[in-house]
């Protein structure tokens, strides 16, 4: 349920877009470590295939049952909760931070230019010059930002969270840096012909651009992206009886979803981590439950989980989401188009770059994102988190009657994502508003306890 889908860096409101319309939007508190750490998971996927020699470090601690409707954790599993939640949230900061300060110093000292220059040395062709600059660009600025990741990775191996050995890991890094260099590259090859063919309104045209090919993206994610990352097979071949219990939820829900649009996700390989998915559009649309969920929740937690993200598939979430990032998307295209032209004759000069179309603009493009972005994130999180809300009244209201004693379940299967992914007990309100893309989970967990609608002798809000 902490699922995210957001491409760090390649300047994206696209990758905004692709986030929002994955349904589950924004950093969770997992997600923002991850930004230090794997890849675009949670970057595109969370990292997959594990390279063989990995160490199963200590299983978590048996989760504790909770008490009186609340998220309960034993003295040594709060510290460590606390602990490497803040060390999440502070690296997230560092993070933007550090990404700001390198496009800064590319740009002051002239770098962004003397990529340009040998672009230009290359070939005449626009485009040849394109595929020298770009990827020159993205992966520099993602080298100046590896050491922080692999003490992100460090402090997941420390935490027990990972499972991930050094060798697949930056085999996932250098995953990561062909996929954002590819799609930065494209973006950049678009706007290009856009901007020289309307320097006024190119950031509307951009906008028309880029709606088809996020939705291409997120069409083709499960097929060709996900796979890169993490290894996936039927739900059916292995778990046969949690297909039926799924089968016979998704009837009771009115949406029968087909077995062969189930999948698990060995994510064991890499991580101790739970967690469960609704991800794809129309014919790429399917499930996915991580076995760490299958391994460590009891059925009837796995079902309320599947619940929730049934949640996101019913309630229509990935359209929702979609149109709500379109939305941002144009208004941020614009804002770059303003704060483009505003940078460019303020520092254009002292940073040799000619004006929009110079291929050195787009590390000052690159820049305006990363703010844009940074800025964006509480509008993105709070959307993101009332469309957690409902899939979690929805996966109430759907195991009602399905489950026995299915509030205790929802809660207790809360109490198992906290225990095993050292959920913080008690975020500021100020990190919930800015990061969390779900409510807290202890809120979630007492929301889980208490809603009855049933004993009051009121409607369920989605399922009747």
């Amino acid at each position: 349920m902490e699922r995210c889908v957001s491409l760090h860096r390649f300047g994206l409101l696209v990758c905004l877009s692709l986030s929002l319309s994955a349904g589950i939007c924004g950093r969770t508190r997992e997600e923002v470590m991850a930004s230090a750490q794997p890849f675009i998971a949670q970057t595109l996927p969370t990292p997959s295939v594990s390279s063989g020699t990995a160490t199963q470090s200590t299983p978590p601690a048996v989760p504790q049952q909770p008490k009186s409707g609340e998220y309960v954790l034993s003295h040594d599993r709060y510290e460590k909760a606390v602990t490497y939640s803040r060390a999440a949230y502070t690296m997230y900061f560092v993070s933007v931070g550090l990404d700001v300060l390198a496009l800064l110093i590319l740009l002051r000292i002239g770098i962004a230019a003397r990529f340009r220059d040998w672009a230009e040395n290359v070939s005449d062709k626009r485009w040849i010059q394109a595929v020298v600059f770009v990827p020159l660009l993205v992966v520099t600025v993602d080298v100046i930002a590896l050491p922080l990741r692999l003490y992100g990775h460090v402090l997941s191996l420390r935490y027990e969270m990972s499972v991930q050995t050094w060798g697949s890991w930056f085999a996932d890094w250098a995953k990561e840096q062909l996929l954002m260099a590819g799609f930065a590259l494209i973006f950049a090859l678009i706007l290009s012909a856009i901007m020289r063919r309307s320097p006024r309104r190119w950031w509307l045209y951009l906008w028309f651009a880029a709606l088809p090919v996020v939705l291409c993206i997120v069409f083709l994610s499960p097929w060709f992206i996900d796979p890169l990352f993490n290894k996936f097979e039927p739900l059916e071949a292995t778990q046969p009886e949690l297909v039926a219990a799924i089968e016979n939820l998704t009837k009771h829900a009115g949406v029968p979803i087909a077995p062969d649009r189930m999948f698990l996700m060995r994510a064991s390989e890499k991580t101790n981590e739970v967690d469960a998915y609704v991800t794809g559009l129309g014919a790429s649309k399917r499930v996915v439950v991580w076995d760490t969920t299958i391994q460590k929740a009891t059925t009837n937690e796995t079902l309320f989980i599947v619940g929730h993200e049934l949640g996101h598939y019913v309630l229509g979430h990935v359209w929702k989401g979609f149109l709500f990032a379109a939305a941002l998307m144009l208004i941020g295209f614009y804002a770059l188009f303003r704060a483009l032209h505003w940078a460019l004759g303020r520092w254009g000069g002292d940073w040799r770059i000619y004006g929009p179309e110079d291929w050195a603009s787009f590390a000052v493009l690159l820049l305006l994102v990363e703010i844009g972005m940074f800025l964006v994130s509480p509008v993105a999180n709070g959307f993101s988190r009332m469309q957690e809300h409902a899939a979690d009244v929805y996966g109430l209201e759907v195991t009602h009657g399905i489950i026995p004693d299915s509030s205790e379940v929802a809660a207790q299967s809360f109490q198992v994502l906290g225990e095993v992914d050292l959920a913080d007990p008690n975020p500021s309100e100020f990190i919930t508003f800015w990061l969390y893309s779900h409510p807290p989970l202890a809120e979630r967990l007492v929301f889980a306890h208490s809603y009855d609608p049933w004993s009051k002798g009121e409607s369920p809000k989605y399922v009747k």
